[in-house]
């Protein structure tokens, strides 16, 4: 599986970039389809201090790409959200299959 760390007005450092690959690491235990997962994170204000914009979007197979999005001032923060919503989309999806089966 690959992971992805893409910045756009912002620099990845090596604390984000580990931060984020062990949150993806999470995903495929709630899907066994995973292929690649790409966060995109950019920074929205070019203030000292702005917002962040933190993309995910996974990468399954047999299906269209799951998209997360999440805006916060906190890099970290956003992350956890976002791949928090990408693990409810990806255990949604796991429950209609298994309904759909039956």
């Amino acid at each position: 599986m690959r992971i992805d760390v893409i910045g756009r007005n912002l620099e990845i450092t090596a604390a984000i970039r580990s931060h984020a690959e062990t949150k993806a690491q999470k995903l495929p235990k709630f899907y066994d389809g995973v292929q690649s997962i790409r966060f995109t994170i950019a920074k929205i204000d070019h203030q000292h201090k702005g917002a962040f914009d933190v993309e995910l979007v996974v990468d399954v197979e047999k299906h269209d790409d799951f998209v997360s999005h999440c805006k916060s001032e906190d890099v970290y923060g956003a992350i956890d959200e976002v791949v928090h919503k990408g693990s409810r989309q990806l255990a949604e999806f796991k429950e209609k299959l298994k309904i759909e089966k039956r």
